[in-house]
């Protein structure tokens, strides 16, 4: 080959490439680049009056607006632009239509969101309710459907590559995304059908010991929320903190927002697909919010006929009614469901002969409202707890601040009462003898206004005292996280909001620490060496109960512990170990090697020391023979992949969190496990709103190549924060909307 041929060769590879390059510049510039959020610049829109929207440095929209209609369309409009394919796909979640664009491998999940009715509930919830929050509604679906209308052409990329469009939105898709959040938070059935199975198999006294209501020493009243008092701040007046506690998405679940209209100043974090504000603050009052963890959900065993749908309830025949849905699914035939829905609910689980209907507050009649736009007004402690006593669910801790230098607490939500049972295990529907007597009374589920001591924590704990009038149930949380939140805040006085920084981020976990110490209690009665286990025994003697990802011994303990808890879950019910993982499980084991209850271990030193060995032999498996040389962080890594750009070759990784090494564990302050860690921080200053804190975890924005699209991940995990502006906003952009002419 001549030189000159060679050359031309290289030359025609050359520009081949450049070719290839530029065409795909081009394919990412029109697919990914023009779709991304204007943030600059002036839009035409059906409203009231001109409106502006000042984005900070972090992406964040500082609304204002003429009207409150005018600021819940712009909200619309503005987290369509970050976030509308989320949108979609968590209102195709619940809705049960993910199969119609992902296919097959989601048709279970359709199914299940089909039986439970969610779309049907939110379609008979909305017209009942009340005629300010049906507005509201209507403002920001505008807003999202104003959006859609004018970018059909120029969508966010995972349109592009699932080939669909999406359905204009609706005010019923709001109150769908609400019960999403609904269910997330209540769903329970599970549990009563692990407990069911275990009590069938095994000692009932022993699994009732498994599954207790109340941890040891639970304060009272109880994600993390706390306010303090005054009294113990640097500048006389409450600071409160919220961190919500959810399961890890790309983008995150919330929307930090800012809006101000007449009547209206808060700011905080928004659900994607609804209006206004979940938790943050306005001019006068900051509030936060935990799961309650009250139990909402029975199952109800029936005697029903699957041909004709008919089932016995106090010896009449009642006919249950037929639900028909069609589940479209990509790539293949259409599936049909029909659902029998008894007086009870939805027969959810067909097991052997037995058919289990699903009874669950959200779908009673009038139970599904919108309270939050009444919060995000409130000035004072009447207004927000009259506001909070509209919420039906999910049920939840709210904790209170306001500028005056009050802090409250009071438990909201419609929990049923029940008579003659707890609702843990599935009951008789037929008798008519396990009905729900109405709800508890608002006025008499637990609060508290300015307590003594100037704190409040709230971290899941029960909150119910033992006196209770009402039958009580529910996956309440260890009071670890409660017990170390308070003992921090009660350490010193002169808090700061930036100081609060360091207890959400704390990751001491006094239960691993006591079943560290167990564990070389044990070894040290029998007098053992082992030389297998001695190096393992130096670790956990050493370790001050730290779950930091770069150490060994919370590796150890973690696996020690699941190997202890199984242990006594097969005591109580045999080769059934495995299925239990209860909320309380750490507290059930500290009360048994606490108090070492005969008719358990005949000898629990050599079920500990049984349980330390398969920890070291699995550790070993995993990590490698030296113990030393283990990582927590190793184990607890987890992965928050882009449900779609994740499976692109190639450039798909790019898109993704992680893997990353964590700390903490379920038991510590700062809540981590691979499924679940904080959503959100604030530390709301009520002395002066600018010294507050607020950060997401990931990014404002679910487009891939906006620059706030996973520009907090480092923050988030390093535990710093921003401040909340709110006053004084310095806008990096403005957008302006403009009235139609």
């Amino acid at each position: 080959m001549t030189h000159s041929l060679v050359a031309r060769v290289v030359k025609a590879v050359n520009l081949a490439i450049a070719v290839l390059l530029v065409a795909g510049l081009a394919l990412v510039y029109w697919y990914v680049w023009r779709p991304l959020p204007e943030r600059s610049g002036s839009i035409d829109a059906p409203l009231a009056a001109g409106a502006t929207v000042n984005f900070d440095s972090h992406g964040e929209p500082h609304i204002r607006a003429a009207t409150q209609e005018d600021a819940f369309f712009v909200q619309g409009y503005v987290t369509a632009q970050d976030r509308l394919w989320q949108m979609d796909a968590l209102r195709r979640y619940a809705g049960g239509s993910l199969a119609e664009i992902l296919g097959p491998s989601l048709l279970e999940s359709d199914r299940e969101s089909r039986k439970l009715r969610l779309r049907r509930i939110a379609e008979d919830a909305y017209v009942t309710l009340p005629a300010a929050d049906r507005a509201a509604l209507a403002a920001y679906t505008r807003g999202v459907n104003q959006f859609i209308a004018t970018h059909l052409h120029n969508l966010p990329v995972e349109f592009t590559l699932l080939n669909y469009q999406p359905r204009p939105w609706s005010a019923v898709d709001c109150l769908l995304l609400c019960l999403h959040m609904y269910r997330s938070l209540t769903t329970t059935w599970k549990d009563e059908i692990v407990k069911n199975n275990l009590m069938a198999q095994g000692d009932r006294a022993k699994v009732e010991f498994l599954y207790p209501m109340r941890g040891m020493g639970d304060a009272s009243p109880g994600s993390n929320a706390w306010a303090i008092a005054g009294s113990h701040t640097a500048s006389g007046k409450p600071l409160l903190s919220s961190d919500m506690h959810l399961e890890y998405s790309l983008p995150g679940i919330w929307y930090m927002t800012h809006l101000e209209a007449p009547g209206l100043n808060a700011a905080g974090v928004a659900l994607p697909g609804a209006p206004g504000i979940v938790v943050g603050h306005n001019q006068r009052i900051a509030w936060g919010i935990t799961n309650l963890h009250f139990d909402v959900q029975d199952l109800y065993i029936e005697n029903l006929d699957d041909r004709t749908g008919r089932y016995m309830f106090r010896g009449q025949v009642e006919q249950a009614r037929g639900e028909r849905e069609i589940i479209r699914v990509k790539g293949e035939p259409s599936v049909d469901l029909t659902t029998w829905v008894t007086r009870h609910g939805p027969i959810f689980l067909a097991d052997g002969k037995q058919r289990l209907a699903l009874r669950w507050t959200a779908a009673e009649p009038g139970m599904l409202q919108y309270p939050f736009l009444d919060i995000d007004r409130a000035q004072n402690w009447r207004e927000f707890t009259a506001a909070i006593a509209r919420l039906p669910g999910p049920g939840s801790n709210f904790v209170y601040a306001d500028v005056d230098g009050n802090i409250g607490y009071h438990a909201a939500g419609a929990l049923p009462r029940r008579r003659n049972y707890r609702g843990d295990v599935p009951v008789d529907g037929a008798s008519g003898g396990f009905e729900w007597d109405g709800y508890i009374p608002f006025d008499e589920l637990p609060s508290v206004y300015n307590p003594p001591g100037g704190l409040i924590v709230s971290a899941n704990q029960n909150t119910f005292p033992e006196n209770f009038p009402y039958p009580v149930n529910g996956n309440f949380a260890p009071p670890y996280r409660a017990q170390q939140i308070r003992a921090m805040l009660s350490a010193r006085d002169g808090w700061r909001a930036q100081d609060l920084l360091a207890v959400q981020k704390d990751i001491y976990s006094a239960f691993s620490h006591f079943l560290a110490g167990q564990l070389v209690g044990a070894y040290q009665e029998r007098n053992a060496h082992n030389p297998g286990l001695d190096g393992a025994v130096d670790l956990l003697r050493a370790w001050n109960g730290q779950m930091d990802k770069d150490m060994a011994a919370p590796f150890l303990v973690t696996l020690a512990y699941q190997h202890v808890r199984r242990a006594v879950a097969e005591n109580a019910s045999a080769a059934t170990g495995l299925a239990y993982e209860f909320n309380l499980a750490p507290v059930v084991v500290e009360r048994l090697l606490r108090e070492r209850p005969a008719g358990w271990f005949g000898d629990y030193d050599e079920m500990l020391l049984r349980a330390l060995a398969d920890a070291v032999e699995e550790g070993r498996r995993m990590q490698g023979r030296d113990p030393k040389r283990w990582h927590y962080g190793d184990y607890l890594r987890i992965a928050i992949n882009h449900p779609v750009l994740h499976e692109v070759p190639l450039a798909g990784k790019y898109f993704d969190i992680g893997p990353v090494p964590m700390s903490g564990s379920t038991t510590t302050v700062k809540q981590t496990s691979r499924t679940v860690a904080p959503s959100m921080r604030m530390n709301a200053d009520l002395g002066d709103w600018e010294r507050s804190l607020f950060n997401i975890p990931i990014g404002q924005s679910g487009q891939i190549l906006s620059s706030h699209y996973k520009d907090q991940w480092a923050d988030y995990y390093n535990a710093r924060s921003y401040p909340m502006q709110f006053g004084k906003v310095e806008a990096t952009s403005t957008l302006v909307f403009q009235p139609a002419r």
